[in-house]
């Protein structure tokens, strides 16, 4: 998206722009999450929209991987064995 520049009111108001709001979800009454990165304003929208299409990109991240209780139950079963190891057994 081509950088879009608006102007701060007096008042330290801003209007984001109709095509942005659109492409985010930002509706009336929307949370928005502000923060500074570096020398940057970042403004990060709580809609459901944004949250959902989070989750869907997400989605299959963790293919080929085994779940994380069987690496937990792996790291235990080790960690046991150790253990009677030491103990002689």
């Amino acid at each position: 998206m081509e950088r879009i520049y608006i102007t701060v009111s007096s008042k330290g108001q801003m209007v984001i722009p109709a095509a942005i709001r659109e492409e985010l979800g930002i509706e009336p009454g929307t949370r928005v999450a502000v923060r500074l990165d570096g020398m940057r304003v970042v403004l990060e929208p709580e809609t459901l929209a944004l949250k959902l299409r989070k989750i869907k990109e997400m989605r299959g991240c963790t293919a080929g991987f085994p779940p994380g209780s069987d690496l937990l139950l792996e790291d235990r079963r080790l960690e046991r064995e150790r253990e009677l190891a030491k103990d002689g057994y």
